[in-house]
This record gives C-alpha cells, sequence and structure tokens, in this order.
C-alpha cells in the first residue's frame, strides 16, 4: 500500500490542481469518479464533472433535412443537472473534495465538448471511462474515450470498471 502521507510531503514536479470527469451516469462512469476523487484528495484539486446532452436530431424530411428539437435538448439538459447534483449529493458531499466541486452540463459531440473545456478550464487531468467492446478486441475503449485520449490537451487517465476493487490499485 501507498503512503499517501510520504506522497503528499514528497517534492513532485506533478501538479494536478484540476481533474475533469465526464460522466454520463454508467456504473462505469461512477468508478472513473472515485478514482478522480482519491486522486483530487491525494493532489488537493478541484473536480469538474461534465455531462455532454448529444443533439435530438430527427429526420423531417427529405427537402428540409435533419431537424433539432429544442425542447427536448433543454429537458434533457435539465435532467442532466439534475442528475449530477444527486451524484456530488450521494458520493461526494461527505468527502473533503466537495468543497471542490464544479458541475457542466454541456450540449454537443460528447469528445469534442469534453476537449473543449478541458482547454478553456486549464484541466491537468482528465479521468474518463474505458468502456469495452468484449469479442471485438481490436477496439479497446468506446469511441468517445478513444477520441479523447487522442485530442485532449491534457494527460488522461482510463477507468475499466471494477478497477477499485483490484487489490493490486494503490491509490
Amino acid at each position: 500500500m501507498v503512503n499517501v502521507r510520504r506522497i503528499r510531503q514528497t517534492p513532485s514536479p506533478v501538479r494536478i490542481k484540476k481533474i475533469l470527469v465526464p460522466i454520463d451516469f454508467s456504473e462505469h462512469s461512477k468508478y472513473a469518479l472515485q478514482y478522480a476523487v482519491r486522486f483530487a484528495e491525494l493532489f488537493n484539486a478541484e473536480v469538474l464533472l461534465c455531462y455532454v446532452v448529444e443533439p435530438v436530431i430527427y429526420p423531417a424530411d427529405f427537402s428540409m433535412g435533419q431537424v433539432g428539437i429544442p425542447n427536448v435538448e433543454d429537458e434533457l439538459r435539465l435532467r442532466g443537472q439534475e442528475e449530477l447534483d444527486k451524484l456530488v449529493a450521494k458520493h461526494l458531499e461527505k468527502r473533503a473534495v466537495a468543497r471542490k466541486v464544479r458541475t457542466f452540463v454541456l450540449t454537443g459531440r460528447p469528445s469534442a465538448e469534453i476537449v473543449r473545456l478541458a482547454e478553456t478550464e486549464n484541466v491537468d487531468l482528465i479521468v474518463i471511462a474505458a468502456h469495452g467492446h468484449g469479442a471485438v478486441g481490436h477496439l479497446l475503449f468506446g469511441s468517445t474515450t478513444e477520441r479523447v485520449v487522442r485530442k485532449a490537451p491534457c494527460p488522461v487517465l482510463t477507468v475499466r470498471g471494477g478497477v477499485l476493487n483490484d487489490p493490486r490499485v494503490a491509490i
């Protein structure tokens, strides 16, 4: 087991002040959040939780092309914020890091919005769930995770579901 006090006292060139955690409310993303919270407590960092609503588009007809549904997007954004608030209350409220949590609900393509938020907020680390595709061996990550890893302006830590219960993990 790693001695946390010793790590905190050891000078380190690594400075992690802001950690971005994209959330889709799956169990995988909740594991990533737990992992990020441990890092945040270790580095006394701020946690930015981000939920991205993908634009709702339906084909109206061939002459008009695709049409967005703004009322549905507004409702999804509102519900996303409510769910983020519940997540913070349930998992973070009693933790020391709770004072340093901000939430964002964005609309757009998830990978692009996550990368954009990381850039505008000068994020030091992104902690994101890695969704495996089972039998398809060459696809290691979900497409959003893969794009974030490729385009992020900072290091990205991908977390596999259930990793916190792995005795080899020393965080």
